[in-house]
């Protein structure tokens, strides 16, 4: 994944910046594109073409469980 773009972030693990990262999956041919940036406590999915939808939020446990069975 590279990294694209960064966010200022106000949720509850307080403000910050968010280092979102473009999914390597992702293509500018389909219109499917995802990123992805992580905090301590949770990961934000955004889609990369309208960044102004605000994101999805997952606690980290989530999104790794997610990760496991996707990568099976």
């Amino acid at each position: 994944m590279n990294t694209d773009t960064k966010h200022n972030a106000s949720h509850a693990e307080g403000p910050g910046v968010l280092d979102w990262h473009k999914s390597s999956y992702s293509s500018g041919d389909t219109g499917n594109c995802v990123e992805v940036a992580t905090a301590p406590a949770s990961t934000h999915i955004r889609d990369s073409k309208d960044t102004t939808i605000a994101p999805v939020i997952v606690g980290n446990p989530a999104w790794a469980a997610f990760l496991n069975m996707v990568e099976g």
